[in-house]
């Protein structure tokens, strides 16, 4: 099993503030999270990686919205 970070190790894997994954927590949009309890709030590593890959675009016009190439086609 992998071990799960806390927000500082998410950041960093991310090159993000903490502060700023605490705003996508808040808001919606970051990486699927654990909350362990009120305080107590962990990431798996593959959560992040996930995120990460549903993130990618090809554009600035490129909403995400569009089927990725060889997905669900047959």
């Amino acid at each position: 099993m992998q071990e799960l970070l806390d927000t500082r190790g998410a950041a960093a894997v991310l090159r993000l503030s903490p502060r700023t994954l605490e705003s996508l927590r808040l808001r919606g949009g970051g990486p699927r999270y654990i909350r362990l309890s009120r305080r107590a709030v962990r990431y798996h590593p593959t959560d992040l990686n996930v995120w990460i890959e549903e993130s990618r675009r090809r554009s600035t016009s490129d909403d995400g919205s569009v089927v990725a190439e060889g997905a669900g086609a047959e």
